[in-house]
């Protein structure tokens, strides 16, 4: 990246000494310190009133969004049997929302880096909460699945941008604190989700209302956007005001040479395939399982699924914080703990997932006691993997980043999992019923227990790439810490010590 397109104006000299570990110090021993640096000395009790009020604003409305998300999982048989479609049409709609969602996401990172990201959010939330409420009344399941695509476009504005908003109010332990706070919603949210979609379902006898929950909370969402959130500059809490916005095409190239970037996408990839295909076929999985039992009783989906989601939700309200509060404990120590404790979660969680796919027809309690812990350790990565992204790209980049993971990680994760879960598990009943023609219950259920077998082996693979990340992370860091400094308004840029490759490619000395 040349020095011209950090620099706005002036001509300045950089000092590079005493900086991060791994950099070469010169002959002087002065110390950098930034205004942000000074901000990472901050406690929760020092944030302002705005800030608190944004934070807030941010984390109610990614808690409705996910809400939004997985209401149609705990109502998914009623939506089946009033469409009539089978498993992998089931899949389908699920899947139709993160197509639209992951293409539109680069499209509102790369305007969430130029434009006001305020305006944005509104529009986003907007979009979402008005197409939620028409596919309710949807007859026609390819157009219910239509309004699906559109509600995918509205929440890619939101997930894209919102982070990028919180990196640019904090730092370091207190960005940590915040990003965690921030995804304690998602799981929260799709455990709500779950909850508000059985239960009003139950409660008004169509399973259309439970759909039209969110629209309205939605609504406040907005009002609370364009009255109250804060819109910091770009590179504010990192102390930099010269940080100036390249082409689309530099971003990208960028971005795409961040090895840090490459491999924690693909280890996040992992975590929304397997989040993506146990959320939308877990409480239909445990439901056959049910059935199995000998005591198995009359239980309704609507139940297993409000269980489904109260189990999920407590392990969200657990695993998210203590995922953050691992790698804040020992970031200090261990510069590459943060890819470490994602790689730990997920090969945590693959052997439990497998558990909870084996005990389902033989114990409720104890398949619910697995799904607990398979994704307490899934949920140790959401607000790691955002901080990993917000701390090795610059903030002029940081949507686009953002927007491009998003991209990826639906791509090839929660956007096919329902989907591909629901064709392996079609076609394994196939093959079970070839000989008699009948699906029994067995058959459907062992079907898709072998098809969310699936998660397990992607859990492992999702650990190995973020191992690999940790290979890469001490260097991607020190570049972003190196680019900031260096058009930070505290800091006389001089000395420039020529031998050092960052400091030319990133300084323009005039």
């Amino acid at each position: 990246m040349p020095g011209e397109n950090l620099e706005k104006n002036g001509s300045f000299k950089l000092k590079l000494l005493n900086m991060e570990p791994g950099i070469r110090a010169n002959s002087s021993n002065q110390q950098l310190v930034t205004p942000s640096e000074a901000n990472t000395e901050r406690r929760l009790k020092d944030l302002t009133a705005k800030e608190v009020i944004s934070v807030f604003i941010l984390c109610f409305v990614n808690l409705i969004n996910y809400m939004d998300r997985y209401t149609l999982a705990g109502i998914l048989t009623d939506v089946q049997k009033y469409f009539d479609i089978d498993d992998a049409s089931g899949g389908l709609i699920q899947t139709v929302f993160i197509i639209s969602y992951m293409l539109f996401a680069p499209l509102f990172g790369y305007l969430g880096d130029r434009y006001s990201r305020k305006i944005i959010l509104a529009f986003g939330v907007t979009l979402w909460s008005l197409t939620t409420l028409a596919g309710s009344f949807m007859s026609n399941f390819y157009l219910f699945v239509m309004f699906r695509a559109l509600v995918g476009i509205g929440e890619a504005s939101y997930s894209t941008i919102a982070p990028t908003i919180i990196s640019d109010l904090f730092v370091k332990d207190i960005r940590s604190k915040m990003l965690a706070l921030f995804y304690f919603a998602i799981p929260v949210g799709s455990g709500l989700g779950y909850i508000v979609g059985s239960q009003t379902s139950y409660v008004t006898g169509q399973w259309q209302w439970a759909l039209r929950v969110t629209p309205i909370m939605g609504a406040a969402a907005v009002i609370l956007i364009l009255l109250l959130l804060d819109d910091p500059e770009r590179g504010k809490s990192e102390g930099s005001g010269h940080l100036q916005s390249t082409s689309f095409r530099e971003d990208i190239s960028d971005i795409c040479r961040n090895g840090s970037f490459l491999y924690s996408t693909a280890g996040f990839t992992c975590v929304a395939f397997v989040a993506g295909a146990l959320a939308w076929w877990g409480p239909k999985f445990i439901f056959l399982g049910i059935k199995l039992q000998t005591s198995g009783g009359d239980v309704s989906e609507n139940s297993v699924s409000l269980t489904f989601g109260i189990v999920a939700m407590l392990a969200g309200i657990l695993g998210v914080p203590a995922g953050s509060a691992m790698a804040q404990y020992l970031r200090h120590r261990y510069s590459r703990i943060d890819p470490h404790v994602c790689a730990f979660g997920l090969l945590m969680s693959s052997p439990l997932v497998y558990c909870a796919c084996v005990t389902a027809s033989v114990s409720t309690g104890l398949c619910f006691f697995f799904v607990f812990l398979g994704e307490f350790f899934l949920n140790l990565t959401w607000s790691i993997v955002a901080d990993i992204l917000l701390y090795v790209v610059l903030p002029t980049r940081r949507s686009t980043a953002e927007g491009l993971q998003l991209l990826i990680s639906h791509a090839l994760g929660d956007a096919g999992s329902p989907y591909l879960i629901g064709i392996v598990s079609e076609g394994l009943k196939n093959i079970m019923a070839h000989g008699s023609g009948i699906e029994t219950d067995y058959i459907k259920y062992k079907a898709l227990q072998y098809a969310l077998f699936i998660t397990c082996f992607v859990e492992v693979l999702g650990g190995i790439f973020f191992l690999i990340t940790a290979c890469y992370i001490k260097k991607d860091r020190e570049k972003v810490v190196l680019a900031i400094r260096a058009t930070s308004d505290d800091q006389e840029v001089q000395n420039i010590n020529a031998s050092e490759p960052e400091t030319r490619t990133l300084i323009e000395k005039r």
